[in-house]
């Protein structure tokens, strides 16, 4: 299937969804949202184990589409009218992101701002290019944050830090973010994909069934309790027991080999 907002790509067992609006410097829009939705489901349906997600051209992602803001206001007759469906339809990318049981790997080149921000938070693992910008630029539209950025932002950087990201829309650079835990890994702009694909094929050469536990567990984490985690723990324990890759995990160990995981 071909997209026109997005690139999509597998190769082996990883897929890249590459934004791809760069004369708008892949700002949201509805169309942008509803190809990222299907690119991923396409993804889980060919057998991904691995998704990366990065932007064409010299942005990741500028945040929401405000032309397409003002077209749908001036067509509703109200200016708040995009933060009805569009928007719905951005959290929806953002829980399908979140409850996919595979690794998301973000690759920000260039520009991030607002909603691009949270998007690129919403993923497992974040990679950054050294001369990528990261700003929470709602503020200076006079919107409030969306996309879950209120969520994963203070769970990152902490409450403080976040509040003041929030409420200034400062700009951080890649060195500053990573300093403050938002990102992951630092690369060289020229060698992002690659360095973010080869990671991703590492992470897809994993047990993909404990893999996407992992991120069931860790979704849960800050919402649990301690008891409540350690049931949820156990569940998962229990799953993974059962699990084939578990068996090859236990036989590689003991005949001294690497394992062969095939996600089952």
């Amino acid at each position: 299937m071909s997209f026109e907002n997005v690139i999509y790509e597998l190769n082996g067992h990883v897929a890249t969804i590459k934004l791809n609006r760069p004369d708008a410097l892949n700002a949201l829009s509805s169309g942008l949202g509803r190809d990222l939705k299907a690119a991923i489901i396409q993804a889980s349906n060919e057998g991904a184990r691995c998704i990366v997600l990065t932007g064409e051209g010299r942005s990741f992602c500028a945040g929401g589409d405000l032309r397409e803001m003002q077209q749908v206001g001036q067509a509703e007759g109200r200016i708040e009218a995009f933060l009805d469906a569009p928007l719905k339809t951005l959290h929806e990318l953002i829980k399908l992101i979140r409850n996919t049981p595979v690794p998301f790997v973000a690759a920000v080149n260039g520009v991030c701002a607002g909603a691009g921000v949270n998007l690129a938070l919403a993923c497992d693992i974040v990679f950054a290019a050294d001369d990528a910008a990261f700003r929470q630029a709602f503020v200076r539209i006079g919107l409030s944050p969306d996309c879950g950025g209120t969520f994963f932002l203070p769970r990152a950087v902490g409450e403080k830090i976040a509040t003041e990201l929030f409420m200034t829309g400062d700009s951080l650079s890649a060195e500053r973010a990573a300093q403050l835990g938002m990102v992951n890994r630092l690369v060289p702009a020229a060698e992002l994909v690659q360095q973010t694909q080869e990671f991703g094929a590492k992470l897809a050469a994993g047990p993909t069934g404990s893999l996407g536990r992992i991120k069931r567990m860790m979704n849960a984490t800050f919402s649990n309790s301690l008891f409540q985690q350690l049931s949820l723990e156990a569940e998962c324990q229990l799953e993974s027991g059962q699990s084939a890759d578990f068996r090859e995990g236990v036989t590689a160990f003991f005949e001294k080999r690497p394992p062969h995981f095939t996600g089952h």
